[in-house]
């Protein structure tokens, strides 16, 4: 449950003291303390309940359902073995992997430079769709026209 039974003594004491305050001056004072150990008692009920609803509704659905995650098993362990790869890694060091580039990559640079020098850079120019600029005032008009519907 949410807090604990301090929180329903409080309200319990709020109860004797709203009770006794709004009876001090109609009621003898034997009738104010019947009433407020009642009003306690009444305090701290409601104080329980209220507690009991507060947590079935703040409860995360996961934890309301215990029973569903026991019988399938799923989502309870959480692996966080990774496979082994050391076989893999030894394989691509024996097949000469270190710090000098293979032929084949340099002379892969060697033709991307050569195609990068032949082919001057050419900034993307696609099609313009429509233009203010480009209209006469009267085009203008009717599309204004036609997009306010008058």
């Amino acid at each position: 449950m949410i807090g604990n039974w301090r929180w329903n003594v409080g309200l319990g004491l709020t109860g004797v003291i709203l009770t006794i305050l709004f009876s001090l001056g109609k009621n003898a004072v034997t009738v104010i303390l019947l009433r407020s150990v009642y009003a306690f008692i009444a305090f701290v009920v409601i104080a329980f309940i209220l507690r009991a609803v507060l947590t079935f509704i703040l409860k995360p659905p996961a934890l309301l359902d215990n029973g569903a995650i026991e019988e399938d098993g799923i989502g309870s362990q959480f692996d966080l073995t990774t496979p082994d790869e050391s076989e893999d890694l030894n394989q691509l060091l024996k097949d000469g992997l270190d710090t000098r580039p293979a032929q084949g990559e340099a002379d892969g640079k060697q033709q991307m430079q050569q195609e990068q020098e032949q082919e001057p850079f050419r900034p993307l120019a696609p099609p313009q769709l429509v233009s203010a600029q480009n209209k006469e005032p009267e085009e203008l008009a009717k599309v204004v026209r036609h997009l306010t519907g008058g």
